[in-house]
């Protein structure tokens, strides 16, 4: 069943090609952002029930931003680097999980697990 939509905002193109080909074998539909707001608007017109933001492009105050305008869409965050404290940040920020950028199957996962609106800390 795909039942959502998700929208991808990624620096790497490596990255964000091996993202919405893991992420369309469980979602309806997946689009890659090439700003925030894209992925803005398509979360506001398409629907779409996930963003998956890389920290790169999109600052805190942008996450804060997003789960505040859209509270029902569950916000997961990527990094090439594993930092603790940013990974934090995030979470506070309105993150439902943070991942490291190459790892496709947990943020597939966060993506999947964390729809029901549910936040959860991940590392």
């Amino acid at each position: 069943m795909q039942p959502l939509n998700v929208i991808l905002l990624q620096s790497d193109a490596g990255v964000a090609q091996s993202l919405v080909s893991a992420l369309s074998r469980s979602f309806r539909s997946v689009q890659q952002a090439h700003s925030l707001g894209d992925v803005r608007a398509s979360i506001a017109k398409q629907r779409a029930r996930v963003a998956i933001l890389d920290m790169e492009t999109a600052s805190l105050t942008d996450v804060e931003h997003l789960s505040h305008e859209f509270p029902g869409a569950c916000i997961v965050c990527t990094h090439r680097c594993a930092d603790e404290e940013m990974w934090t940040a995030a979470l506070n920020a309105g993150a439902s999980d943070v991942f490291p950028s190459w790892d496709t199957p947990g943020i597939v996962r966060a993506a999947l697990g964390n729809t029901s609106n549910s936040h959860s800390a991940a590392a």
